[in-house]
């Protein structure tokens, strides 16, 4: 095999294969990518077992072939080459190393027989639909800070992908839960969308697909089985296992009846949270919300570090109100909301409270009170 690419492209290819590569590693092939030149184009494959990405990309191919060589020291040794440069890749089989040449640099690495390389066998998908990629973005962006990351709960360390009614029709819906906050995220229904199967998309999933979902101009190809979910643009696609469980019904836990209407500048609201939340003790992290007609006052009383005190002039009309919450879950619930306004809606101290931006329905949010 000998192939010649921009540096750019090499890099780009590289660091989405060498991102789903396990540090720790204990099948030696794992820790490797296969690299597959033919035609005028080249792909490099990673996969952890559970994930698989193939990233397509165009190159000078002078002599076919194949071989598979460690990830992350590829990508070191790509990442670190100046700007612009052309990089060569050949190898020789005979003697089991790629060497990598760019200008007056030149290094030489061990390679594994591409035969020992595990490829993720196709599935049958009963679901294929397309979506532009700003769309799978925000559902999986503002879904993935609610993933639990207890193990035991294993059916809860992704977001649950699914069809479901929503007042306009149905959607195409991201949940996730911890079991302390949940974010459910409704998006217009794709087409050819609707048969598809409810499927938890693992945490890890998760993150590498935010990768493929940074262009705007995108549409992401998406299929399914009761298995495996694929996400494809042209030169990349992502393959993965979803979570062999069953999601908790989500819906008992959104509160219908919350009728104490709290709307506040999400951003202002935020700032004012993280600025009095650095007094608190780390363990709890707990601020106390008392709410009084158009005055909200935040406050954190820690006996071992001090206390601290913050007003905002808010819209509130209802009954007075105190209620704890965690800080953290405050903030990464405030800092989802694109619009200038975040609406609470409470009940009583005990019980969850409900947010969402402006009148939008299509993004709710609910945080379990905490006693202060």
């Amino acid at each position: 095999m000998k192939i010649s690419m921009e540096r750019g492209a090499l890099l780009k290819a590289v660091a989405q294969a060498q991102s789903v590569v396990e540090r720790r590693n204990t099948i030696p092939i794992l820790a490797n990518v296969l690299i597959e030149a033919e035609g005028d184009s080249v792909s490099f494959r990673a996969t952890d077992l559970d994930i698989e990405v193939v990233d397509k990309t165009n190159a000078q191919v002078e002599r076919a072939g194949a071989t598979t060589v460690g990830a992350v020291t590829l990508h070191e040794i790509v990442r670190k080459l100046p700007d612009g440069a052309l990089v060569q890749l050949s190898d020789d089989g005979a003697s089991g190393r790629l060497t990598v040449e760019a200008g007056r640099s030149n290094f030489s690495l061990a390679t594994l027989p591409k035969e020992d390389f595990p490829v993720m066998a196709n599935s049958e998908y009963e679901s294929n639909f397309a979506a532009p990629a700003p769309v799978l973005r925000r559902l999986f962006d503002k879904s993935k800070f609610a993933i639990s990351t207890e193990e035991t709960r294993y059916y809860l360390n992704g977001v649950y992908m699914h069809v479901s009614d929503s007042d306009g029709g149905q959607v195409l819906r991201c949940v996730a839960t911890d079991g302390h906050r949940l974010a459910r995220i409704d998006a217009e229904l794709p087409d050819g969308a609707s048969g598809m199967p409810g499927v938890i998309v693992p945490r890890k999933t998760v993150g590498e697909l935010r990768k493929l979902l940074e262009d705007d101009e995108v549409e992401i190809a998406v299929s399914l089985s009761e298995t495996k979910i694929r996400f494809a643009t042209p030169e990349i696609t992502l393959t993965s296992k979803v979570i062999d469980g069953t999601f908790p019904d989500y819906t008992r836990v959104i509160p219908a009846g919350n009728t104490r209407k709290l709307e506040v500048d999400a951003s202002e609201f935020a700032q004012a949270v993280d600025r009095v939340a650095t007094v608190s003790s780390e363990r709890s992290r707990a601020v106390k919300l008392a709410l009084d007609e158009d005055r909200l006052i935040l406050s954190v009383n820690a006996p071992d570090s001090g206390a601290a005190e913050e007003e905002l002039a808010v819209a509130y009309g209802d009954e007075r109100l105190e209620i704890g919450f965690n800080a953290k879950y405050l903030l990464e619930i405030a800092s989802q909301v694109d619009r200038e306004n975040a609406v609470f809606m409470f009940n009583s101290a005990g019980d969850p409270t409900l947010m969402r931006e402006g009148n939008d329905q299509s993004a709710i949010y609910v945080v379990m009170p905490m006693r202060v």
